[in-house]
């Protein structure tokens, strides 16, 4: 009789609620709408659903253009258009407390005290599993900065949040750093529970017809194939340098983009701009997953984290 495959993870083992997911394979913030609105497939098979980032207010966003294919990936620049924390726990959380699916709630402010102010108004909603904080923005407080780039920014935000929710709290690591493993340790050090690794690359377009960037905006994110080299070596990185679990995101396509994510290190990934190109990409990633793991005996999917590295892990979270 062949033995039954365990994907289920713990993305917060160290907190008293912990995370578990059914499985390791996310949807990206800001891919996937709320999650609601997505009808290709039933949403209850993924592993979690990572809301759009939410601000305290309501976002109309920036204007256009705000999308561009570029090789091997997209370049984006919405501007956190979103509905707000207020209507999202009005309306969304009692939709996601009927899920079985675990919903995280990504959230961002453009200071401290936002950032704990939204994380405040959803402690005690129904249908949250976790809250996701996008560390890319930028910090109006210290000059424009990132706060993902600068550990006291960062840290300041992990205290404020994690004093005004009981959710395990994920940290959304920015890569445009050279080097992420400072900042992972400093939100680690300071109440992350899991780490995600990472976020869009910062880069632009020209339109030559009219000899002027494309993006409305000038700057703009870059996902897709094209980021997933950079964010592989960062979580290669962050795995070898914390002691929490780390989600790898960018430029997964299939299966196998996903797996190399788990040998580096990663215990869950998240698929992002594949979906836009094929909705079903979720789905097809997991069950690559499945396959993989049977034609290699591997019945429990955590052996697979990290066993890709020269050296050994940090810390025994992963295990």
């Amino acid at each position: 009789m062949a033995e039954t495959l365990s994907l289920e993870v713990d993305l917060a083992p160290g907190s008293k609620r912990g995370l578990v997911l059914p499985n390791p394979v996310m949807v990206a913030s800001g891919t996937f709408g709320y999650g609601t609105e997505f009808k290709a497939f039933d949403v209850q098979r993924l592993g979690a659903v990572v809301t759009k980032t939410t601000t305290l207010q309501p976002r109309r966003g920036n204007p256009p253009q705000r999308i561009a294919e570029t090789p091997s990936g997209m370049l984006n620049s919405i501007g956190l258009q979103n509905i707000g924390v207020a209507a999202l726990r009005r309306d969304l959380a009692p939709v996601y407390a009927t899920w079985k699916v675990p919903v995280i709630a990504s959230i961002m402010g453009f200071t401290v005290g936002e950032y704990a102010e939204v994380a405040r108004r959803l402690e005690g909603a129904d249908g949250f599993a976790g809250i996701e904080l996008n560390l890319s923005c930028p910090n109006t407080e210290r000059g424009g900065i990132e706060f993902g780039q600068d550990p006291e920014s960062a840290a300041a935000v992990m205290r404020g949040v994690t004093r005004e929710t009981t959710l395990p709290v994920i940290a959304k690591l920015t890569p445009n750093i050279a080097d992420p493993t400072e900042i992972a340790r400093v939100v680690v050090d300071t109440g992350a529970d899991a780490l995600c690794v990472g976020n869009t690359l910062l880069a632009m377009t020209m339109d030559r017809r009219r000899s002027k960037p494309q993006i409305g905006n000038t700057f703009a994110g870059l996902s897709g194939p094209a980021l997933k080299p950079v964010s592989l070596r960062q979580v290669y990185q962050v795995a070898g340098a914390v002691n929490v679990p780390v989600i790898g995101c960018g430029g997964v396509s299939n299966a196998e983009d996903a797996i190399d994510y788990f040998l580096a290190g990663a215990t869950a990934i998240q698929v992002g701009t594949a979906t836009f190109a094929n909705p079903l990409a979720p789905l097809q990633v997991l069950e690559g997953i499945r396959r993989y793991c049977y034609s290699r005996e591997v019945f429990d999917v955590r052996d697979l984290v990290g066993a890709g590295r020269l050296h050994p892990m940090a810390g025994s979270a992963q295990s």
